[in-house]
């Protein structure tokens, strides 16, 4: 598949109309896209919770947790002060999984789309 097809098929996938293939991946980006924020905001008051009273903590405030939650679940680990409480540490775990699972799930998600439309088109040329 070159470049321009992928550019056709991934443009499909934002626009209302499309193939039932472009549907479910568009449902699924959308499912992951919203599970993550939730799992964002989440993961950001239980950080705060966790954190806020600990002195050698790098977040004391909601906003340092959601910055810091946010950093986790965008770059699996970052520069920033890690957790010093043991419910903290556990957390960062369970978000680092999270991270992983969505990259994980996405380029699963995407090659299965490929694939299908792959399939899709060979049957169209040999009708």
């Amino acid at each position: 598949m070159n470049g321009t097809r992928i550019t056709h098929e991934m443009g499909m996938v934002v626009r209302p109309r499309g193939s039932r293939a472009h549907e479910l991946l568009r449902n699924r980006i959308a499912r992951l896209v919203a599970l993550t924020f939730a799992v964002d905001l989440v993961g950001t008051t239980l950080a705060w919770l966790l954190e806020r009273h600990d002195p050698h903590t790098g977040f004391t405030t909601w906003a340092g947790a959601l910055f810091w939650t946010t950093a986790q679940l965008t770059t699996v680990s970052s520069q920033l002060a890690n957790p010093v409480t043991p419910g903290g540490k556990a957390l960062d775990i369970v978000l680092e999984v999270w991270s992983v699972s969505v990259v994980a799930t996405l380029a699963a998600s995407l090659a299965s789309f490929f694939i299908h439309s792959h399939i899709a088109e060979m049957k169209k040329d040999h009708q």
